[in-house]
């Protein structure tokens, strides 16, 4: 469902026009920013109140003045998580009134002590719409910052909350965004020894769960097509693995490669055109693609011993992946046809599961020895750095701005496993509620 966006004009939000540009835009003066570069030692104090509604009007989401509340949280949480930002509490922050949305009170929130603010309103439309509106305000220079207006359907207050959240985020931060965005993944049940594994989605928040598959099957790691409108996945249907694509929408599934060989480590090309995995053929597993409507697989890697996990270049003219062809599991990376493979993983251990930064920059992927840990590196394997120090962290996959990588844990002992993401400093690591234990996340590009 898309989500439309409007500038709103600043001096009467509900008049619907577009009378003035967004102050200090281009403004030399001082500019609130948060400085991410050499990590954060105190996020930055920021107030999001409760966003009123000129009049409250019951739609099928519930009144506009409950939404208000339920908006200003998804920004606030939306905002937490990234580690950056510190939101007041809304129970002790003023309520703000629908005139004031675009005349804050500056003196009080900077006695709140607040650096920055976000205010906006809901208000819904004769169209059975509601606009949402999205101020950014610098508490200490008195200027507006940003303003945006997202026109939604009431089942999809939480996108426009999250279209806020990244507005804010990005302004600050100066990174892209990453909350209006999905994750699918494996739901985990029952003894470790009998688990029942289903496909899985939800919002990167948690929130709008549903699951795919129905479990009669065993599924595993499941990957997002570029356009979002696809999965593609490993299955055990009659005991055989092979890989498959699930259409969202439609739950239509069918099978890629129409051969009676083992198939699995399935992965989306960038322009959705291609899925690249492996195969294996007389117990020696190596790297093929194919088109996604299916045909003839093409054979990339031809060495002894097991090629796996690969993942493209976001230009789509490099592929990743491992391979324990020097006698331990490591990372190499070759040309999209298959030519020119070397190893680029050196240190100690053993690597898996690479994947490739959606900014091409790093490398993320897992490190075995010691336990299992998430890190990254850059595409020429220099410069690695260990993220996590989890007893078993595992499986990472990158947020669509490339900064946070999300990844599942294991606990030691029980097999309990858990979604979680870290951030490139290492330091912020926020837990992924989902309503069973969770493995093998994919996260999803922004939604159009």
């Amino acid at each position: 469902m898309a989500v439309s966006s409007t500038a709103l004009f600043a001096q009467n939000p509900a008049a619907g026009g577009n009378n003035a540009a967004p102050a200090n835009q281009g403004d030399s003066r001082r500019i609130l920013r948060v400085d991410i570069t050499g990590g954060i030692s105190q996020p930055m104090p920021i107030a999001i109140p409760v966003m009123p509604t000129p009049n409250s009007v019951t739609t099928l989401a519930g009144t506009t003045a409950v939404l208000g509340r339920q908006v200003a949280s998804v920004i606030s949480n939306d905002l937490k998580s990234s580690g950056l930002f510190s939101p007041s509490q809304q129970a002790s922050l003023h309520n703000v009134s629908f005139p004031e949305v675009t005349a804050p009170q500056y003196g009080y929130w900077l006695s709140s002590g607040a650096q920055a603010l976000v205010q906006g309103f809901v208000q819904a439309n004769g169209d059975g719409t509601l606009t949402v509106g999205c101020y950014l305000y610098d508490v200490f220079a008195s200027q507006e910052m940003l303003h945006k207006g997202f026109v939604v359907k009431p089942a999809d207050w939480r996108r426009a909350a999250h279209r806020c959240a990244d507005a804010v985020y990005t302004r600050l931060t100066g990174e892209g965004p990453y909350f209006d965005s999905r994750i699918v993944y494996i739901s985990e049940t029952g003894p470790k020894n009998h688990r029942l594994k289903r496909l899985a989605i939800m919002d990167q928040d948690g929130a709008n769960h549903r699951f795919l598959t129905n479990g009669q099957s065993m599924v595993l790691t499941p990957r997002f097509a570029p356009n979002q409108q696809t999965v593609t996945y490993l299955s055990y249907v009659d005991n055989a693995p092979r890989i498959y694509v699930y259409t969202l929408g439609s739950g239509h599934v069918r099978s890629v490669v129409n051969k009676p060989n083992t198939t699995f480590a399935p992965r989306f090309s960038p322009d959705g055109k291609t899925i690249v995995f492996s195969m294996s053929v007389a117990g020696n597993a190596d790297i093929y693609k194919v088109p996604v409507s299916g045909g003839q697989a093409t054979r990339l890697t031809t060495s002894p011993g097991i090629d796996t996990a690969p993942s493209f270049s976001p230009d789509g003219s490099k592929i990743v992946f491992e391979s324990d062809r020097s006698g331990s599991q490591q990372i190499y990376v070759m040309n999209a046809d298959g030519s020119n493979q070397n190893r680029i993983s050196f240190g100690s251990g053993r690597y898996a599961t690479p994947v490739w930064s959606p900014r091409g920059d790093l490398i993320a992927f897992t490190k075995l020895g010691g336990g299992f840990h998430v890190g990254v590196m850059k595409t020429d394997g220099s410069g690695e750095q260990i993220l996590t120090n989890g007893w078993q962290d595992e499986g990472p996959s990158w947020s669509p701005n490339g900064r946070v990588i999300a990844f599942f844990r294991t606990a030691r002992n029980s097999g309990h496993t858990e979604l979680w993401s870290v951030d490139l400093t290492g330091v912020n690591e926020r837990h992924i509620p989902t309503p069973l234990d969770g493995s093998d996340p994919s996260w999803g590009p922004l939604l159009p």
